[in-house]
C-alpha cells in the first residue's frame, strides 16, 4: 500500500535552516506546510517561465513570417479554407 506522506531529509547551510524556521514561524505554519507551499510556488514560477519562453519563441517566429497583427493571424488561419 502506498503511503500518503513520505519523510524527506534535506541538508542546508545553518543560516538557511534558521531563515526557514523563522519564516515558518512568521507565517504561522509548520515546516512541512511551508515546504509544500514553497514547492508549489516554485512549480508555478517554472510553468510561467516556460509559458513566457514559448510566447517569445512564437513572437519571434511570427515576426520572421511578417505576422504582426491579429488581422495577419486571421488571414493566415483562413487562407487555406
Amino acid at each position: 500500500m502506498k503511503r500518503g506522506r513520505v519523510p524527506v531529509t534535506l541538508s542546508v547551510p545553518s543560516e538557511l535552516a534558521t531563515k526557514f524556521e523563522k519564516l515558518a514561524k512568521a507565517e504561522a505554519k509548520n515546516k512541512s506546510q511551508l515546504f509544500r507551499e514553497m514547492v508549489s510556488v516554485y512549480e508555478q514560477r517554472r510553468r510561467e517561465n516556460e509559458f513566457l519562453a514559448l510566447q517569445r519563441y512564437g513572437a519571434k517566429q511570427a515576426r520572421k513570417k511578417s505576422v504582426l497583427t491579429e488581422a495577419d493571424v486571421e488571414a493566415l488561419v483562413f487562407q487555406g479554407r
